[in-house]
């Protein structure tokens, strides 16, 4: 029996090649910002001296190069950051699809989505200072949503796909509802990096289930 490939098409299929062309241009922007590091410079370092000449200590050719392809992958970036959240949404929100399906299917979806939400993770740690903090997160809160993903986004026990949703949404507000002591909060949280702590959400999320 032969293997069947996903379309090409699937949102899945386009998420992948949305995630490749992002790894490619962060690839590139790192080789371009190595240039401008090999020079001691910055994107605003002057290239001029105090008597308005070129600077003899950079190579300005390729330091102006990498400037001008600095800020065009900058773009690139962001705008394919946010491409590759609403095809995220695509593949684990199922009301962005059941305009694709038939009469009965989006009956059923539609009953599907207005089911009570359910919590699917729970937060073991929230470390000081982190991006987790600043939203309002805290120990023991159970996620009900966390930006398009429910319950109902996970097939398995691994949490995969909120991590693809945060590495999509790095620098970019994620809106989150959490159960806390039997009450629901909504807060908006932001991965970063550099932040001073391991990951870009500095808390410790785990599966969870009711059962």
């Amino acid at each position: 029996m032969g293997f069947i490939l996903p379309s090409p098409d699937s949102p899945a299929e386009r998420v992948r090649t949305l995630m490749v062309k992002k790894q490619n241009i962060e690839t590139e922007l790192d080789t371009h910002l190595s240039v401008l590091k090999a020079n001691d410079c910055t994107l605003r370092s002057p290239l001029v001296d105090k008597d308005g000449f070129p600077r003899a200590d950079i190579d300005i050719f390729a330091v102006r190069g990498a400037r001008v392809r600095i800020i065009e992958l900058r773009n690139d970036l962001e705008a394919l950051t946010n491409e590759i959240g609403k095809a995220l949404e695509e593949v684990y929100d199922p009301s962005l699809t059941a305009g694709n399906k038939s009469d009965t299917e989006a009956a059923a979806s539609s009953s599907f989505i207005d089911s009570p939400l359910k919590p699917f993770a729970r937060v073991d740690g929230v470390a000081p200072g982190s991006p987790a903090a600043e939203a309002g997160l805290e120990r023991e809160d159970l996620l009900l949503k966390f930006g398009s993903l429910v319950h109902t986004s996970f097939t398995s026990a691994s949490l995969q796909p909120l991590a693809e949703v945060v590495a999509a949404n790095e620098n970019q507000s994620i809106s989150i509802k959490v159960l806390r002591d039997g009450r629901t909060a909504f807060l908006s949280l932001v991965p970063k990096k550099g932040w001073g702590g391991r990951g870009m959400l500095g808390c410790h999320i785990v599966p969870y289930s009711a059962s």
